[in-house]
C-alpha cells in the first residue's frame, strides 16, 4: 500500500512539473467530459436528420454549441476507445492488440503515462472521474477470489484523478462493486445475474454484486453523483477549476429504462433507454446553470463506439430508426458505423452556438485542445495522436487533421486520408457480415478502398480501379505507426510491435 501511494505521490509531481506557471486558473473554463456508451451516430437527432428517437435536450445543447458530423473514436469498442480518449494516443499502441478488457482485469495505463487527469491537475484543476472506467485496476486477489475489503490499486487515482466514484468494467460484467477513491463502498453478499433468455435487453452476467448496487439505477445514480460533484467544485473555496470525466453505462447493455422512460419511445427498450441518457443530460445542464458555472463552463458529448446489435436494428427499422443512419456496420466493426459517433462540444463563453463543422475529428483531439485551453506547451510524451479543436471551436473549417486511424474489435486496421479510407481487411473485421472468417472464404480481396465522398455506405471497393491511393494510404499508415506518433514531435515506441497488414 505504501509503494502505492509512493508511486502516484511521483506520479503527480512529475507531471505537475512539466506543467507551466498558468496565473490565475479562475479564467480557465471546468470541463466536463461526458461518453456514452454504445451509443450511434444515428441515435441522436444533432448527427441524424432522421432520428427517431427523441433527444431534445441533446438537440439543445447543439443549438447553443458545436456539432461534430465528422468524429471518430479511436476503436469501435468500450476499452480501447477510453484508452485513447484519456492519453491522446492511439489505443494499438498500448499492449492491448484487441478486443476489451473485463471487470478483474488488471490496470492498462500506468502511472507514468501522460492522460487527461494528469493534464488537467498540472494545470491546477480539480479532478475526478465518476462512471465506468473499463480500463482495469487491481483488485486484490487471495488467489482467485477478490478481498473487496483490501485497498484497490492502480485505478484512476494513478492516472491524475484525485477522486474517482466508479465499477470496473461493463455494466453487464462482474463484480458489481461500487470503488470510491480505492475503496468498495460495500462488500458483495451474494451473486445475480440476469441471462439473455430471462431478458433479451437487460441481461447482465452473473457475478459478485453489492448490497449498494442497484443495475436499474446506476445511471440515475451516476449523474446524481456528478451533479452533486459540480455543487461542491463550484462552491469550493479554493478557487480551482473542475475537470470532470463522466463515462455513462448506458446505453450499452443492460438496457434498463426505468419509469417514465420504459415504453416512452413507442419503439424498443432500446429507444427508451436513449431518451432516459438525455434527459440525464438535461439535469446536467441545469445543474451546470444552478451552480452559476455554465458561461465558462466545457462539456463535450460523445460516446466510445457505434450502436451495439444489442440494441435490436431489425425492430428498430421498423419504426424507420437506423442507429449507424448513412453507414455501413456497428459497433466492434471497421466501418464508418463502428467508429463514426456523435460529438457536441458547448462553451457558451467561446463556442458560438448552433453550428455544426465538417473537420475531420477523433476523440484522441480532446486531449491536444485541453492542452491548448489550459496553456500548456506540447511535450515529447502525451497526446501523440491529438489535435487541437480549438480551430473548429473558433469557426475554421479544419483542425489541420486530415488523416485518422481506425481500429476494430477483431485488431484490424483502416486509415483514412481526406475521403478515401483503407480498410486493411476483407470484411467488417468485427460483428457484421461478412466477418473475416466468412470474407476469407469468398474469397474477397484483403483490403478495401472506399470513396466516402460519393461512397459514404463503403458499397463500392476501388481497390482494383485505385492501386495508388491504396499505396499511398499504406505508406502513410506505416509511418505512423513506426513513429510511435501522427503529429510532429520526437519519435516514439510503441508498447509492443504493431502489425497491421491483413492476415492470410
Amino acid at each position: 500500500m505504501q509503494l502505492h501511494r509512493n508511486c502516484t505521490r511521483l506520479a503527480t509531481v512529475f507531471f505537475l512539473l512539466l506543467a507551466p506557471s498558468l496565473g490565475n486558473a479562475q479564467t480557465l473554463p471546468n470541463v466536463i467530459v461526458v461518453m456514452a456508451d454504445d451509443l450511434g451516430i444515428g441515435d441522436v437527432t444533432p448527427t441524424n436528420a432522421d432520428c427517431k428517437i427523441k433527444t431534445p435536450h441533446l438537440a439543445n445543447m447543439a443549438a447553443e454549441g458545436l456539432t461534430f458530423l465528422d468524429a471518430h473514436t479511436p476503436s469501435s469498442v468500450c476499452t480501447p476507445t477510453r484508452y485513447g480518449l484519456l492519453t491522446g494516443r492511439y489505443n494499438w499502441r498500448s499492449r492491448l492488440a484487441k478486443g476489451v478488457l473485463s471487470g478483474k482485469s488488471e490496470h492498462l495505463i500506468p502511472a507514468d503515462r501522460p492522460t487527461l487527469g494528469h493534464l488537467m491537475r498540472g494545470a491546477g484543476y480539480h479532478t475526478a472521474m465518476i462512471g465506468k472506467w473499463h480500463l482495469g485496476w487491481d483488485w486484490h486477489k487471495d488467489g482467485k477470489q477478490i478481498d473487496y475489503s483490501q485497498p484497490v490499486l492502480n485505478g484512476p487515482d494513478i492516472n491524475g484523478f484525485e477522486r474517482y466514484y466508479a465499477h470496473c468494467g461493463s455494466l453487464d460484467m462482474p463484480p458489481y462493486v461500487w470503488v470510491d477513491t480505492g475503496m468498495a463502498t460495500a462488500i458483495p453478499e451474494r451473486q445475480e445475474g440476469v441471462t439473455a433468455k430471462e431478458d433479451p435487453y437487460g441481461w447482465y452476467r452473473k457475478g459478485d454484486i453489492s448490497p449498494d448496487f442497484h443495475i436499474e439505477e446506476v445511471l440515475p445514480h451516476l449523474f446524481d453523483k456528478s451533479i452533486a460533484h459540480i455543487h461542491e467544485q463550484a462552491s469550493a473555496k479554493d478557487g480551482k477549476p473542475f475537470f470532470l470525466y463522466l463515462a455513462l453505462p448506458a446505453p450499452h447493455t443492460p438496457i434498463v429504462p426505468v419509469p417514465p422512460f420504459k415504453g416512452a419511445s413507442g419503439m424498443n427498450p432500446y429507444a427508451d433507454f436513449v431518451m432516459q441518457v438525455d434527459h440525464h443530460m438535461g439535469q446536467l445542464f441545469a445543474a451546470i446553470k444552478e451552480a452559476g458555472v455554465d458561461e465558462n463552463t466545457l462539456v463535450l458529448f460523445t460516446s466510445d463506439n457505434g450502436c451495439s446489435p444489442q440494441a435490436k436494428f431489425d425492430i428498430l427499422e421498423e419504426f424507420g430508426h437506423d442507429p449507424s443512419a448513412v453507414f455501413r456496420g456497428h459497433k466492434a466493426d471497421i466501418y464508418e458505423g463502428g467508429h463514426r459517433v456523435p460529438f457536441i462540444a458547448r462553451w457558451p463563453a467561446k463556442i458560438q452556438g448552433g453550428r455544426s463543422t465538417n473537420a475531420l475529428a477523433c476523440l484522441t483531439d480532446v486531449y491536444a485542445t485541453l492542452e491548448e485551453i489550459t496553456h500548456q506547451e506540447r511535450q515529447p510524451a502525451g497526446g501523440e495522436d491529438s489535435f487541437s479543436l480549438l480551430p473548429a471551436f473558433e469557426g475554421e473549417s479544419s483542425t489541420g487533421r486530415t488523416s485518422v486511424v481506425s481500429h476494430s474489435i477483431g485488431g484490424s486496421f483502416a486509415i483514412r486520408k481526406n475521403n478515401w479510407k483503407l480498410c486493411l481487411c476483407r470484411g467488417s473485421g468485427g460483428w457484421s457480415a461478412p466477418k473475416e472468417n466468412v470474407a476469407k472464404k469468398q474469397g474477397l480481396p484483403a483490403m478495401q478502398l472506399y470513396d466516402l465522398a460519393i461512397d459514404p455506405s463503403e458499397q463500392n471497393n476501388l481497390l482494383d480501379s485505385q492501386p495508388e491511393k491504396a499505396e499511398e494510404l499504406l505508406a502513410l499508415l506505416h509511418q505512423q505507426v513506426h513513429r510511435g506518433r501522427s503529429t510532429p514531435g520526437p519519435d516514439l515506441k510503441n508498447d509492443r510491435e504493431v502489425a497491421y497488414l491483413p492476415g492470410e
